[in-house]
């Protein structure tokens, strides 16, 4: 007798069942942990969506990649230095009108180059497939990501159709890899080390693997047909040189374009350096950029602004 193996096949994503939603802020429903794709020979990959409690139509999709050198890294983690913000970064976008989706992405310990970005592809082909359940007006999606998020990122948004992404914001992203070294200072960083971070997002060696490293640089995709770009890095990164986002705006501009590139004096990585009131404002950018390129209205024109100010004499803002 003869097996149907075909029952063996996991379900497909797009019909399965939305997660129960939780309401972790005025305002907000959170659908937590919805699976998005099942890559073989590995876990299923979830996404988180934040999404407006009472919005008056389909919203925008704001999609957060996270960072943690493509290593390590958790889905909904903006970074230590908004663990403590209540209402929480995602939330407060809800609220502003946006939906937010958080998704996990294969790690370099599971798969290598260009799995990651694989993934993020998938991500948005699923959000397409459930718009209509979830309310969304995919046609106007804007990438973020910090870190190594932020390179894949802008790494998905140039390599997507044209259209596809509505913008692009990174923070303190690699951009470059061929030319990590020269932008370290002498000594800092070695392309020859097997067990370097690159390494092993591209399967060995930065130098030896050259023409892998270049093909997950985002510089190298740059084209006339790239999306608009928000770069934010800090002058004193020491992990990821201030000149690897300069790289990106530099090709951007050679291609044409006008990207809106902002270097942090005395920022490091992670915003370590920055006062409290700059990190808020890098925040406050990054919304007001998905603001712009999905035509979202500003907080007194959003048709849940005026509960939100009612409730706010209640909430804290810790920064």
């Amino acid at each position: 007798m003869t097996f149907p193996l075909h029952l063996l096949a996991p379900p497909d994503p797009a019909a399965l069942p939305l997660p129960h939603p939780a309401h972790p802020a005025d305002g907000v429903r959170l659908l937590r942990g919805a699976v998005y794709a099942v890559p073989e020979g590995s876990r299923p990959l979830a996404v988180d969506l934040w999404l407006p409690e009472d919005p008056a139509g389909p919203v925008p999709v704001v999609v957060f990649v996270h960072g943690g050198a493509w290593r390590t890294g958790l889905r909904d983690d903006l970074g230590p230095r908004f663990r403590h913000w209540n209402p929480g970064p995602f939330a407060r976008l809800a609220r502003a009108g946006f939906a937010v989706a958080c998704p996990d992405y294969r790690l370099s310990g599971e798969a290598s180059h260009p799995a990651q970005t694989d993934d993020l592809a998938a991500c948005l082909t699923w959000l397409r497939t459930r718009a209509a359940d979830l309310g969304l007006d995919t046609a106007r999606t804007v990438l973020w990501g910090e870190s190594a998020g932020g390179h894949l990122a802008a790494l998905t948004a140039l390599t997507r159709p044209a259209g596809t992404v509505s913008g692009c914001v990174t923070w303190y992203a690699p951009t470059d890899l061929p030319a990590l070294a020269e932008d370290h200072p002498e000594g800092a960083y070695d392309a020859h080390d097997p067990a370097g971070f690159e390494a092993l997002l591209l399967g060995g060696a930065p130098a030896e693997r050259t023409g892998t490293a270049r093909d997950a640089s985002p510089v190298t995709h740059v084209g006339p047909q790239a999306p608009p770009f928000l770069l934010l890095h800090g002058t004193d990164d020491v992990l990821v040189p201030a000149r690897q986002s300069v790289r990106l705006a530099d090709a951007l501009r050679a291609a044409g374009h006008d990207p809106d590139l902002r270097l942090l004096g005395g920022g490091n990585h992670l915003w370590v350096g920055l006062t409290d009131d700059d990190v808020e404002d890098c925040f406050a950018r990054t919304m007001d950029f998905a603001r712009r390129r999905t035509a979202v209205p500003t907080e007194g024109g959003h048709p849940a602004a005026a509960r939100r100010r009612r409730s706010s004499s209640s909430e804290t803002s810790s920064r």
